[in-house]
């Protein structure tokens, strides 16, 4: 089983839903994902989110759309979503679930096309894997978008996680490795994953890489668990 997270969520769209998703990180204990949050209406949604969507305007494309739940709401709204996500078992169900423009591919892996607004939700940061990368997926993303486009991104700072608790604004933090740099494992049912590597970045570190790759940077909100949520454009 290499599609854990497809196979979850196929599961629940087809009424066999009988276990949630688990995930554990070299720092924390496991933790339990329920997969009917993934299956969220816009009502359900965080605030920041919900915020995400009201800023969206133009041809969107929704990086790692999971079930579909942000382009199923956008689409019913009348605005021209594309979803794309690297799980096939999340497309089907995106197919299944009425969203009209999806596709199974990684980001890095779509070309020729522009978009007014990119979203990457639920620590949309994660992708980028590693620190290193950034600049890699900040060019990429640069180039769909159209001239006036913008991208909505979320993620969250994991200082808190390292307070030494000695003195203020200190933290222990990993000595050879960017603090925000972890690695996921998730389980389902008798399954478990390869563990992964998954990428938060703080405001601070995230505003300088988008001024060396051309883009300004401008936090739209911030939630209440070191979450934020922000919005990038062309310079």
């Amino acid at each position: 089983m290499t599609d854990l997270f497809g196979q979850a969520l196929l599961d629940y769209q087809n009424d066999n839903y009988t276990d949630d998703l688990y995930t554990e990180t070299n720092i924390s204990e496991e933790d339990i994902l329920p997969i009917p949050y993934l299956f969220r209406s816009y009502s359900e949604m965080p605030p920041l989110e919900q915020l995400a969507l009201s800023n969206v305007s133009g041809k969107v494309l929704d990086v790692s759309c999971g079930p579909g739940s942000i382009s199923l709401h956008l689409q019913e709204s009348g605005i021209d979503v594309m979803a794309i996500d690297t799980s096939g078992g999340a497309i089907e169900v995106c197919n299944l679930r009425g969203l009209k423009n999806t596709k199974e591919i990684d980001l890095l892996q779509l070309k020729d096309q522009k978009f007014d607004t990119i979203l990457l939700l639920m620590n949309g940061t994660g992708i980028f894997k590693k620190l290193e990368h950034t600049d890699v997926y900040l060019q990429h993303l640069k180039s769909l978008l159209n001239p006036k486009g913008q991208i909505i991104i979320d993620s969250s700072d994991l200082r808190y996680m390292y307070d030494s608790g000695d003195e203020e604004g200190s933290i222990m933090v990993p000595p050879d490795n960017y603090y925000g740099e972890l690695k996921f494992t998730v389980y389902y049912k008798e399954w478990a994953s390869e563990p992964f590597n998954w990428l938060y970045l703080d405001p601070k570190t995230f505003k300088d890489a988008c001024s060396v790759n051309g883009l300004s940077f401008e936090i739209l909100g911030e939630g209440e668990n070191f979450d934020y949520l922000a919005k990038l454009t062309l310079i």
